[in-house]
């Protein structure tokens, strides 16, 4: 790990990332590596955990491909130093920000999407000129050791380089002297990386999680709430961050929310998902039993089947759910939808106020005073009205938590920014200096302030 960093050191300092061109030249070659590769990934992410190939193309590659399009057609204009105005202290003089690399990053990818979010990060990295060091997870092993070989054997180990390992070589790579370090995974291993970032001072972003709630109200469209919130909930078989984790739905439409949820689950899966094609496993026997346990056959009103020999679980609907439930106690990460209901939507608001901010979250209303209130009063990471998840596909949407669901934002020129250190310079004009800043003072402050007032 100390030569790993030590290489990046090195590389960096000869400033070849510090030329736009070789950084599009690089990212054109990344992007023409996986595209030679994507029958490997989507084989990969099956053996992980049967990941059906559409949604590896449409979650992983896709996006991958998109975020690389946009910075190359983006690159040249962000790179430009910024003009901001004069000041008074400063006049006569040019002002500008220019954007700087960190130098070696570091980039801890996440399970379950292996490649999307070890990649996406690393490429606000790179399209900021910095050396990139990625960890993905180790969880997902076919995809990580992909993704490492290909990357590895056609890259400078000092310019991008992925790692392997287990959590103590996460350690490791933790104790060399980075200059920013993004993580994406649960808020209990996000609070270990930020407490050893803490201790060098290095700057980090955290994309973390929480329990995402869906809010249905009576004038929304019932049946294409719950078939977007089906959609959003059951991709990656529950397994994504941005997942509708909970329902509270207004008590009055309650039950034709979950008739028509039910019936979209068998239009998706057909009447047994197991098997279809077109829906994923988890990941491993360890989270599969979580998952389960949360399971109260009392409260199941659709799925509730299990099978820990092939890592199914089907689409799950729960209901008379209350906050005191297990499944309410913790990010759920897989295939089961509680519902919770409100009569007024005070309640709804009072209680995701009084639980940990949320990553997303989505409102299906028609009512306009109901979004703008949404917005206004509900403090999460972003989200959509009337959708699902979709917000994630918008480059120009930077996309990060707020609490313990994160912070820091990436995503197009977000992410640029993320990894861009901003230098303020002033360049002062040689022709004139006003000597009314300089001591002795005498009656300089009656003057400073007269022309404080004329501006």
């Amino acid at each position: 790990m100390q030569q790993i960093a030590h290489k990046q050191r090195q590389f960096f300092d000869t400033g070849a990332t510090l030329d736009v061109s070789y950084r599009k030249e690089q990212l054109k070659k990344l992007k023409s590596l996986i595209k030679r590769n994507e029958e490997a990934f989507i084989d990969a992410l099956r053996a992980d955990f049967q990941k059906p190939p559409f949604e590896t193309y449409g979650t992983e590659l896709f996006i991958i491909y998109q975020e690389i399009d946009h910075i190359l057609d983006n690159l040249e204009s962000w790179a430009k130093p910024n003009k901001v105005s004069d000041s008074l202290l400063s006049f006569p003089s040019r002002n500008r920000i220019h954007k700087h690399p960190y130098g070696v990053t570091l980039v801890i990818g996440a399970w379950n999407y292996p490649i999307h979010l070890s990649i996406v990060p690393a490429l606000g990295a790179l399209a900021a000129g910095n050396c990139v060091i990625i960890k993905p997870s180790e969880i997902a092993p076919h995809s990580a050791a992909l993704m490492g070989k290909l990357i590895n054997e056609h890259f400078e180990a000092g310019y991008l380089h992925v790692v392997q390992g287990d959590a103590d070589d996460t350690q490791q790579l933790l104790h060399e002297p980075l200059d920013y370090i993004f993580f994406t995974g649960s808020s209990r291993v996000g609070k270990i990386i930020m407490k050893a970032a803490a201790e060098q001072l290095t700057p980090i972003t955290l994309e973390l999680g929480g329990k995402s709630p869906s809010i249905i109200d009576s004038s929304a469209d019932l049946d294409l709430a719950a078939k977007r919130i089906a959609w959003g909930k059951f991709i990656n078989a529950g397994q994504t961050c941005v997942s509708p984790d909970y329902a509270y739905v207004e008590e009055s439409v309650k039950n034709e929310f979950c008739r028509y949820f039910d019936m979209h689950i068998k239009s998706f899966y057909g009447n047994d998902p197991s098997q279809s094609p077109d829906f994923a496993r988890i990941i491993n026997e360890q989270h599969f039993d979580r998952i389960a346990n949360l399971i109260d056959p009392d409260k199941v009103l659709t799925g509730g089947e299990t099978e820990r020999s092939s890592l199914y679980i089907s689409p799950t609907i729960m209901h008379r759910i209350t906050w005191e439930d297990p499944v309410m106690q913790e990010e759920i990460f897989g295939p089961i939808l509680p519902i919770l209901t409100y009569r007024h939507l005070d309640e709804a608001f009072r209680e995701i106020k009084n639980h940990p901010k949320p990553l997303a979250l989505y409102l299906f209303s028609s009512d306009k005073k109901t979004q703008q209130r949404t917005i206004r009063e509900l403090q999460f990471g972003g989200g959509c009205i009337n959708d699902t998840v979709t917000h994630l596909g918008n480059l120009d949407l930077p996309f990060g938590g707020i609490g313990q669901s994160g912070f820091g934002n990436y995503h197009g020129k977000g992410s640029y920014d993320l990894f861009s250190h901003h230098k303020s310079i002033t360049k002062k004009a040689t022709w004139l200096d006003i000597p009314m800043r300089y001591p002795p003072y005498k009656d300089n402050l009656k003057w400073l302030k007269r022309l404080k007032k004329i501006l």
